[in-house]
């Protein structure tokens, strides 16, 4: 981790704001603490920023690089990613999450590739932890069971 100390003079004019604001918004800023000082006629905001080092917005915080599932799966699976999809969507809204707080696209195309026919298969994928599967796992199974997606050896 690494510090950044700025002093901004209280009548100070935009460019010491500009200044600081930049480096906030560049930086994976992990503190900031902020007093103000008076000495003498001098009255200052003293500024230390916590950041993380070598890590900006611009290259430490990328974000994966999207996946087309309708070139990656074939048809027949993408079908059945779309209706996991749709699942996800329609039980978003009704309790009002996001859409990834249920299940993750890279998720929903694992099932599709995996096709679980039971709870504990569905937990096997990677990411799926017992809250989800408490709460999801009864829809994604029966969606799956009615397309014909069914292991008799599991349950």
């Amino acid at each position: 981790m690494k510090y950044k100390f700025f002093s901004i003079p209280v009548l100070a004019g935009e460019s010491f704001e500009k200044e600081l604001n930049g480096f906030l918004a560049a930086r994976r800023i992990i503190s900031v603490k902020r007093e103000l000082v008076s000495r003498d006629k001098d009255v200052f905001w003293a500024f230390c920023i916590e950041y993380m080092d070598g890590e900006s917005l611009s290259t430490g915080l990328a974000k994966k690089p999207k996946i087309d599932y309708r070139a990656v799966l074939s048809a027949e699976d993408f079908a059945v990613y779309s209706k996991l999809r749709d699942l996800r969507k329609t039980l978003a809204e009704k309790e009002a999450v996001q859409l990834f707080h249920i299940f993750t696209n890279e998720q929903l195309a694992e099932i599709v590739r995996q096709k679980p026919a039971s709870r504990t298969a569905l937990g096997g994928i990677k990411g799926v932890g017992e809250g989800t599967l408490d709460k999801y796992a009864e829809p994604f199974l029966e969606l799956l069971k009615s397309l014909g997606f069914e292991n008799e050896t599991e349950g």
